[in-house]
């Protein structure tokens, strides 16, 4: 039994070293968290921990959509259902670097450096939740219909998960309004969609560009190894 989780952990150690460094990442933002409200006596930044929690949803799905899209039976059957779940939470992971601007909130005796490395720990750990959970997705799209369709995957939803971003934060909607109240959810979108402004159009086009530069980095990056690996096999 030790033998074959042994040979399982070796086959996806890169798969479950990405998993702990995030665990890791995230109960380090918590503890910040926590010693923060214990340090200067308030419930400040709280919030994060939620968005934080929220962030991982979409992670969760898109994991046990890859290991299900492996069976034929349940890739018609469940995954649909992981599919759309997954594009509702999915804005939460990134969503979470806006929460920056909570700097200007400061009112504390608490240093601006402990909040500066705080908030970035907590947007670093949402923004690399996304782009895995992102790239699980787009290994399924490219798996069942094309790698280019995959790629065409990725825009989309970079789009729509910006669009996702500015309503959470400045339309004040969430995830859990779609699946609460769709009908009220549905008419407050129509609103803005019939007069968008053009605040809310440079955002999301500028969030949409540093979401895919952040993304294709990583990509990238990955991919440099695996070249790696293969020179020097």
């Amino acid at each position: 039994m030790f033998k074959r989780f042994q040979n399982l952990f070796a086959r996806h150690k890169y798969k479950a070293g990405i998993f702990l460094l995030l665990a890791a990442a995230s109960a380090i933002c918590v503890i910040m968290v926590l010693a923060r409200n214990a340090y200067s006596d308030t419930g400040q930044y709280r919030s994060l921990v939620w968005n934080l929690f929220l962030a991982w949803i979409p992670f969760v799905l898109a994991y046990l959509a890859y290991i299900f899209s492996w069976r034929r039976w349940l890739l018609y059957l469940i995954l649909p259902i992981f599919a759309f779940l997954w594009l509702i939470f999915f804005p939460n992971a990134p969503y979470i670097l806006t929460d920056l601007q909570h700097l200007n909130e400061q009112a504390s005796n608490v240093p601006l450096w402990y909040d500066v490395i705080l908030l970035i720990w907590f947007s670093w750990t949402g923004m690399l939740l996304g782009i895995v959970s992102l790239n699980l997705m787009q290994e399924i799209v490219k798996r069942q219909v094309g790698r280019w369709l995959g790629w065409v995957f990725v825009l989309v939803v970079a789009g729509l998960s910006s669009a996702g971003i500015y309503i959470g934060r400045f339309i004040r909607l969430n995830s859990w309004d779609i699946l609460q109240d769709p009908t009220g959810t549905a008419k407050d979108l129509w609103n803005w969609l019939q007069d968008p402004s053009l605040s809310s159009v440079g955002f999301i086009g500028l969030y949409t560009l540093f979401f895919l530069f952040a993304y294709f980095t990583i990509y990238a990056f990955g991919h440099i190894l695996q070249e790696g690996a293969k020179n020097n096999a």
